[in-house]
């Protein structure tokens, strides 16, 4: 195979009738790269894999499979470049696993010519590389999801080609598969130094494995580069309309995102529906989402945090349009998670607090409220001392803030009356960042 690059996309351009589905798409892939295709639902990632095929042809523009242009190559010598991974194929017949690899290998029969020993050897080494070299006997109907995309992977690497292209192949996976498929991927690309590019829809997944992403939107090619420096807050509102926390996995160093709500305007966004405020609320497992829906009604600024994503208060927070930090569920109040809580806290001019267990993990909501040195502003909805899971010390806090001037509430109605009084009515402090 030529020295030159895997893929060559020059100028891209295709068209189904009126509609563009890519405009004007350059890039380029090496060998011993995984790329990621990322891109909201009708970017055109499914459109630039099978341009690359050879399926679709341009409206203008080229693309060269290892320096030659695509259109040029006969279909058993694109077969021999490129091997195709689809988000899924449905068997109608219950085939044996190495017969269904050993399509893999029909580019390199001569014409008029049976298997080989050779290629059935390459089928089963595929097999074994897919993880399913005990399976070579059993029938494809016997397996499970996640089994059969392996095989298709099985079937890609018997194909022998330098560059693999996937469609969205763990769309129907569960999260353990997810990951096997991919570190199959990886370890094909760093081993046999094969160039992969796929399709994701989860950018976390493409952070983890890929070498590059590269962002489509609307067709049009918006970024491309490490997942370092292309996932962004600011490129995942504008391109998935979504806010988000990007965090770093302290092992890998790698990016991953938390999706917090979507980024649409909405009523927070209105500052004279939120005259009061900012109010921030300390909740957990339900205990705010009442509160959270109260303040809202009565016209209030309201920020929440921490909360584990997939909480009650948190789903609360998000339907609402709420800002909040956000921490993985069951797990404790990171440091992240514990910066973005005191960034709400230092704008809020008053804090309620909910009936909300404390324990280890979260006891860092209380103690930021102490560390915030104005406990006149704090409200305590309910307070119970049997929520108390910390061996006493967040009743030690509670004491030592209602002895310093905070204030125990004990309905809804008395809440929004009290705050009334901590907050005037008053436009936003320059401090607070609306999202």
């Amino acid at each position: 195979m030529s020295a030159s690059r895997p893929v060559e996309v020059e100028d891209l351009s295709v068209r189904f009738g009126a509609r563009s589905a890519l405009s004007r798409v350059s890039w380029t892939a090496s060998a011993g790269e995984l790329v990621a295709l990322a891109g909201p639902n009708g970017s055109g990632k499914s459109t630039l894999l099978r341009a690359c095929l050879g399926l679709l042809a341009p409206t203008q523009g080229t693309v060269r499979l290892f320096g030659t242009d695509c259109g040029q190559l006969s279909i058993r010598e694109r077969a021999r470049r490129v091997a195709w991974v689809p988000q899924e194929e449905a068997p109608r017949d219950n085939l044996r696993l190495i017969e269904y690899v050993l399509f893999g290998r029909y580019a390199h029969l001569p014409p008029f010519t049976g298997e080989s020993a050779d290629d059935r050897r390459t089928a089963e080494r595929a097999l074994a590389e897919a993880g399913l070299a005990d399976r070579a006997e059993s029938g494809i109907l016997e397996l499970s999801g996640g089994e059969r995309q392996r095989l298709l992977l099985a079937r890609a690497l018997a194909q022998e080609t330098p560059l693999l292209l996937l469609d969205e192949p763990t769309a129907h996976l569960d999260i353990g598969h997810q990951l096997d498929l991919f570190e199959r991927v990886r370890r094909q690309v760093r081993d046999r130094g094969l160039c992969a590019i796929a399709a994701m829809h989860d950018l976390n997944l493409a952070a983890r494995f890929a070498d590059r992403i590269l962002v489509l939107s609307h067709g049009r090619l918006v970024s491309d580069g490490p997942p370092e420096s292309v996932l962004s807050v600011p490129l995942l509102r504008e391109v998935w309309g979504v806010e988000t926390e990007l965090r770093r996995d302290p092992h890998s160093h790698r990016p991953y995102l938390l999706p917090l709500r979507a980024a649409a305007e909405g009523r927070l966004s209105s500052p004279a529906d939120r005259r009061l405020g900012p109010v921030h609320v300390v909740g957990g497992g339900g205990s705010a989402s009442p509160v959270l829906r109260r303040l809202v009604d009565e016209g209030f600024h309201v920020t929440a945090g921490a909360l584990p994503l997939l909480d009650t208060d948190a789903d609360t927070a998000a339907e609402l349009g709420i800002p909040f930090s956000a921490e993985v569920p069951f797990a404790p109040i990171g440091e992240l998670a514990r910066v973005r809580t005191q960034e709400l806290l230092s704008t809020a001019r008053a804090v309620v607090i909910a009936p909300v267990p404390t324990g280890p993990g979260n006891l860092v909501n209380l103690e930021l409220v102490e560390a915030l040195g104005h406990p006149e502003r704090v409200l305590w909805l309910n307070r119970r001392a049997d929520l108390d899971y910390t061996g006493g010390r967040a009743n030690e806090l509670a004491e030592r803030l209602l002895t310093r001037g905070a204030t125990e509430v004990n309905d809804l109605d008395a809440l929004v009356d009290q705050l009334r009084r901590v907050i005037p009515a008053a436009s936003f402090p320059a401090a607070v960042a609306l999202s």
